[in-house]
């Protein structure tokens, strides 16, 4: 498993174990429901063909994860059996899936049984309960039968920054470069005062402005424990998984097509298009910044129809519970990379060449960099930083690929030739 399959895995596992170590606290009972709800629910588990999560395993995660509060602590283990078969053949299968269309209800530990006793496992395959669940799975074999409607009620959390929601809405044509753009608005709504941490509009909805929006309002209001998104691209990225994380907050999914969930962040947009976007004379992105930071702060301080108070006096009447951002907040929306330092001193980043230290040839080493600013990259190796590194020249740059063996080659030189490049460098 490659370092950034490993990082989604971790991702997810930490969505798992979030309410258990977090900031709230749960007495036996809530941990107990909360563990059975989490048990009985079927998830989509990265590269794997489970779909359910036992008490044990949830409780050893938690156990990993308090142990150093480090997301590399929920990175998976290697595996000791690599490149070993582990499917079943043919004719098991087939027995296996018209024994299941023959007795759709019955528990998969009975059908494995009745394989069993009726002959039906072919010599030397062993088929156990969760290879047969995997299997079954994958064939669609497992759907279970619609049940009663779900039961939806309006909530509130309890504590301002319990829960943050976000979403985009779509803006009018503004005045960019000479050319009318559309423009969208990024926007945070603090689930308990109703109070927006950060709202500014935008020429795209694309993942790098939806991060400078969550990072403005990190640094203005603070760490939320839960973050609440819809299922856009923006919204799956792995930089906003792996940065949610490693601040610990949890990164909670709307389900696909019930918008309900979201009904805070959708009644504040609406507010926005019949209050705020009827009054906007401006024509650029600038000035419709502007004339929405002051609505935006008059919004604040009006009593909103719900709470029965204004945003602002909710949000702050309970300080005390509040988590502030870290000083170095920036450093985690960087992106994170993983590579080999090679002979030559050099490490390829979005295709570009950069130079490391003397001291890193061959070891693995950690990139952190913004991808709009390349001249600022910093080099990790064992948690230790090395300063940043330098790019190397555009036009030496334009002729590197790699051989066969992954290695860095410069076009049209010899091995003793880039040598005696680098070193002149």
């Amino acid at each position: 498993m490659t370092e950034d399959e490993k990082k989604q895995v971790a991702v997810f596992r930490f969505g798992i174990i979030n309410e258990f170590v977090g900031g709230c606290r749960l007495d036996h009972g809530e941990q107990e429901a909360l563990l059975g709800e989490k048990c009985d629910r079927m998830w989509s588990i990265p590269f794997s063909g489970r779909s359910r999560i036992s008490r044990s395993t949830i409780l050893r995660w938690v156990r990993l994860y308090t142990g150093s509060h480090k997301l590399e602590s929920l990175y998976p283990k290697d595996r000791n059996d690599s490149g070993r078969v582990r499917v079943l053949d043919e004719d098991t299968c087939l027995a296996l899936i018209e024994l299941k269309r023959q007795m759709p209800k019955l528990p998969v530990v009975n059908l494995i049984r009745i394989m069993q006793e009726r002959g039906l496992v072919t010599d030397g395959i062993t088929l156990n309960l969760t290879t047969a669940y995997r299997f079954l799975h994958s064939n669609n074999l497992m759907a279970k039968e619609k049940g009663p409607p779900t039961d939806r009620r309006k909530f509130e959390v309890e504590l301002p920054n319990d829960m943050w929601q976000s979403d985009v809405m779509h803006g009018p044509h503004v005045l960019s470069g000479g050319k009318q753009r559309k423009c969208y608005l990024i926007a945070f709504i603090d689930d308990h005062s109703r109070l927006i941490p950060h709202g500014q509009f935008y020429l795209s909805e694309a993942v790098i402005p939806f991060m400078d929006a969550f990072a403005a309002a990190l640094s203005k209001r603070g760490l939320p424990r839960k973050l609440y998104v819809d299922n856009g691209s923006a919204f799956r990225s792995r930089q906003l998984e792996y940065t949610t994380a490693s601040l610990g907050i949890a990164l909670i999914h709307a389900r696909p097509y019930l918008p309900q969930g979201k009904g805070k962040i959708e009644r504040f947009f609406k507010t926005v298009r019949t209050q705020f976007l009827p009054t906007f004379s401006g024509t650029t992105l600038e000035e419709i910044n502007a004339a929405f930071y002051i609505w935006v702060g008059e919004y604040h301080s009006r009593e909103h129809s719900s709470t029965k108070q204004s945003p602002f006096r909710r949000f702050t009447s309970k300080m005390h519970c509040l988590r502030a951002a870290p000083d170095d907040l920036k450093d985690y929306f960087r992106k994170t990379v993983r590579r080999r330092v090679n002979k030559d001193r050099s490490v390829v980043i979005d295709c570009r060449l950069y130079e490391a230290p003397v001291e890193l040839i061959g070891k693995r080493v950690e990139i952190l960099y913004f991808e709009d600013s390349p001249e600022q990259v910093e080099i990790r190796s064992e948690g230790k930083s090395h300063g940043l590194i330098r790019q190397v020249d555009l036009h030496v740059n334009s002729r590197v690929k790699r051989d066969k063996n992954g290695q860095v080659e410069i076009a049209g030189e010899s091995a003793g030739t880039s040598g005696q490049l680098w070193e002149g460098m």
